[in-house]
């Protein structure tokens, strides 16, 4: 049982919870496509006809499973207040608690090994957590004060400084943090703007619209627009936040020494792709925002693809050895005293010593490194033929991106990682 509260119980607990967090991220996003879809595509009734007489503003019919469908949406309210009524809330509290839970299981937990980057900045776990949180609370009162002010009238304007902010806060955070820690932190930032607006605006305005039917009262419309307008922005910041979802499995981007301009650009893309679809859906085709989409995400791949390495003679994996007084020797192959250790091939067996120093202790069938209880993706490194098995991984993770090890916790030299490139580029295959 001691093992379910070690290592391998946080593992389970993170399948689990992430599993939970797909699950109603799936929920919640699948409704917010769907009612922009539905309010962009209803049309409304002919002057004069029943359904305009009852208030409706719009309507549609639509088949699906076997059934048709004929949704309609009111101007302000109906006359009398339904009995069974519908609330879309607990999709997006469940996303974001489960969101929440996942970054204090892989990040808070393991701050060490997954928010800081002595590289980046000397932290310590307490401060990059407070960062962390920071940028959510922070976030999150920057742009709802934003929305309370004249911009909220001007949503181009709006639009465009809060992804100015947006791109502000990325930037911030990939020279505080880890490129990967930073990434989430973004992701986790704008999701924490979106349940914000179903819980401080959304869900709030439309509680005052059913009170004051109940109430016999006429409700104030202008609880319906506020709601219409965060429901908006929310559908917009949908497809960055998929992307940073997925961006961990990605080192290529958050590696990158650009990072937050790499991130910047996706998430400008994932913007364009999203309008043109609810342009489309109003009836308005406009593919010049879906192509500068395509065409923004091909820059990217061009300009972040990393730069073909010369090949050039690497040094030997040295291991150092003590004379009788004490004094470090070089190991056989190595320099007589005086000289240069020269040139030696990159050998299966050299890379093997570097691979078991600086990354084995994660990758390995039993992971020494705190926090691990399996091989982080299922590759283990114990053997020549594993590290021969995934040489494709191995160079592009420590020689093209660098993001590996994590952090460079195993203090992994340049001359180790020329090492792996020129087996890789020579020997391996």
């Amino acid at each position: 049982m001691e093992t379910l509260f070690g290592p391998y119980g946080v593992e389970w607990l993170n399948l689990l919870v992430r599993w939970l967090h797909l699950i109603t991220g799936i929920a919640w996003i699948g409704a917010s496509f769907y009612f922009v879809w539905l309010d962009n595509s209803i049309r409304p009734p002919k002057p004069g006809s029943p359904l305009a007489k009852k208030g409706v503003m719009g309507e549609l019919w639509a088949v699906h499973g076997g059934g048709f469908y004929n949704p309609q949406k009111y101007l302000v309210a109906p006359a009398e207040l339904p009995e069974d009524l519908h609330w879309f809330k607990w999709e997006a509290y469940a996303t974001w608690l489960s969101g929440f839970a996942m970054l204090f299981i892989v990040y808070y937990f393991n701050a060490s090994a997954m928010m800081i980057d002595k590289n980046v900045a000397d932290l310590s776990s307490l401060q990059a957590v407070a960062v962390g949180l920071g940028t959510l609370a922070g976030g999150w009162l920057v742009y709802d004060t934003l929305c309370k002010t004249a911009l909220a009238e001007k949503p181009a304007v709006l639009g465009t400084v809060m992804f100015v902010l947006i791109v502000g806060a990325a930037y911030v955070l990939t020279h505080t943090l880890s490129g990967r820690a930073a990434y989430i932190h973004v992701g986790a930032m704008i999701g924490t703007m979106m349940v914000g607006n179903v819980l401080f605006v959304i869900i709030p305005g439309q509680r005052k619209l059913v009170d004051a039917m109940a109430k016999g009262e006429s409700p104030d419309p202008v609880y319906g627009k506020r709601a219409k307008v965060r429901s908006v922005h929310n559908n917009y910041f949908t497809l960055p936040v998929l992307l940073i979802m997925i961006s961990n499995h990605y080192a290529m981007t958050y590696s990158h020494a650009y990072s937050w301009l790499v991130l910047a650009a996706i998430m400008a893309a994932g913007v364009l792709i999203r309008h043109f679809f609810n342009l489309r859906h109003a009836g308005k085709v406009s593919p010049a925002f879906p192509i500068a989409g395509v065409v923004l995400l091909a820059g990217v791949a061009v300009a972040i693809a990393p730069a073909p390495r010369k090949a050039v003679a690497a040094p030997a994996a040295v291991v150092a050895t003590a004379d009788a007084d004490g004094h470090a020797a070089p190991a056989a192959g190595g320099a007589a005293a005086g000289g240069a250790a020269p040139a030696a091939p990159a050998s299966l067996s050299s890379v093997q010593q570097v691979v078991t120093q600086r990354c084995a202790s994660c990758h390995s069938a039993t992971p020494t490194q705190a926090g691990f209880a399996s091989a982080p993706g299922g590759v283990m490194l114990d053997t020549e033929a594993q590290v021969k098995q995934h040489a494709a991984k191995i160079y592009q993770r420590a020689v093209q991106n660098k993001d590996m090890p994590l952090a460079n916790m195993t203090h992994m030299t340049d001359a180790e990682r020329q090492l792996i490139g020129t087996w890789f580029e020579t020997s391996a295959n």
